[in-house]
C-alpha cells in the first residue's frame, strides 16, 4: 500500500449513470486536494462532459495508489478480484442493497474519504481464493473469488455428483445441487442462504457448505485457509463452476477443480471506529427489538 495517497481511482458500479453527480463530486474534491484523480473507463461512458482521464482496470492497476468504488457489493467483488492483486486499497461508497463490503454513505463519504487521506482509517486483509479447473491434468480454466467459488448443477432435473478431498485426504462423496467454497468475506453471502456459518473476516479459515444435499448428515465444515481443496465430478453432464457470479465455466465429466488460497489478499478501507459487528447488526436487522 502506498502512502499518501496520490493517484486516486474512481469506479462506478456498471450501467448505473445515478453515480455520475456523486462521483463528480467527490472528483472535484479529491481535485481540490492536489490529488490526481482517473475514472474507470466503463463508469467514464455514463458521465457527460467530464474533465478526469478515463482509464480501464489493468492500466489503473499499474497507475493507482487507492480505489474508491461507488456501488454494491457485487461491484466491490468485481474491482476486488482485479485490483487486489497489485496491492490496491479499496474503498466502499454504499449505493447497493446490503452494502457489507461498501460500507460508506452518499452522505458522509467526503468527511470520511479526507480522514482516510489524513491517515485516519483502519486496514483490513480479506482472503482471496484462487482455483483451477483441470481436464486430464491439464489446466483449462482458472479464476479468483473474493466471496466463494461455487460448483453447481446448471438445469433443474437433477442432482450432481462429486468428490471432496482436502490436502490429498478424500473426505467424502455427495450428491447435491451443488457445493460452496467461501471465504469469510463470503459466509454472509451465498453460504449463508445455505445454511453456513457466519464467520469474522479476521479469520483464516475457509468454509464448504453443501447446496440442498441428498444426504442430511452432509453438514458445512470449516477448514484451514491454507488447505487444497480439490473437487472431482462425477455423473453428470450438466455442470458448472462460477466464481462470485460474475465468471462462469461448463464443466465436464470428470474434470477436477482445485481451489487455494490466493497469495495476495484484498485491502480493504474502513473510517476509524468500524465495526463488523455493528455491520452485522445493521445489514441483517439483528437491532430490531421483537
Amino acid at each position: 500500500m502506498k502512502l499518501p495517497f496520490q493517484n486516486i481511482a474512481l469506479i462506478g458500479k456498471h450501467k448505473a449513470p445515478e453515480i455520475a453527480g456523486p462521483l463528480l463530486r467527490l472528483a472535484a474534491f479529491l481535485s481540490s486536494r492536489g490529488l490526481n484523480v482517473a475514472v474507470d473507463s466503463l463508469t467514464a461512458e455514463h458521465i457527460e462532459h467530464s474533465p478526469y482521464p478515463a482509464m480501464n482496470l489493468h492500466e489503473m492497476a499499474d497507475a493507482m495508489d487507492l480505489a474508491i468504488v461507488f456501488g454494491g457489493d457485487g461491484t466491490m467483488l468485481n474491482i476486488a478480484r482485479t485490483l487486489s492483486p497489485y496491492h490496491i486499497p479499496l474503498v466502499g461508497v454504499n449505493q447497493g442493497r446490503l452494502g457489507f463490503l461498501t460500507d460508506l454513505t452518499l452522505e458522509n463519504m467526503q468527511d470520511s474519504i479526507a480522514a482516510m487521506l489524513d491517515g485516519k482509517f483502519v486496514t483490513e486483509q480479506r482472503l482471496l481464493l484462487s482455483a483451477r479447473v483441470l481436464r486430464d491434468d491439464t489446466e483449462v480454466f482458472s479464476g479468483l473469488a473474493f466471496n466463494e467459488v461455487v460448483v453447481h448443477r446448471n438445469s433443474i432435473s437433477s442432482m450432481i455428483e462429486f468428490e471432496v478431498r482436502i490436502d490429498g485426504e478424500y473426505l467424502y462423496n455427495q450428491r447435491a445441487d451443488g457445493l460452496i467454497v467461501a471465504t469469510p468475506t463470503g459466509s454472509t453471502a451465498y453460504a449463508m442462504s445455505a445454511g453456513g456459518p457466519i464467520l469474522h473476516p479476521s479469520l483464516d479459515v475457509l468454509e464448504l457448505v453443501p447446496v440442498c444435499p441428498h444426504t442430511l448428515s452432509n453438514r458445512p465444515i470449516v477448514v484451514n485457509s491454507s488447505s487444497v481443496l480439490e473437487i472431482l465430478t462425477h455423473r453428470t453432464n450438466d455442470i458448472r463452476v462460477r466464481f462470485d457470479s460474475h465468471t462462469n465455466y461448463d464443466l465436464q465429466l470428470h474434470d477436477k477443480i482445485v481451489v487455494t488460497r490466493h497469495p495476495e489478499p484484498a485491502c480493504l478501507l474502513h473510517p476509524v471506529g468500524h465495526s463488523y459487528y455493528h455491520t452485522l447488526r445493521e445489514k441483517l436487522l439483528w437491532n430490531q427489538t421483537l
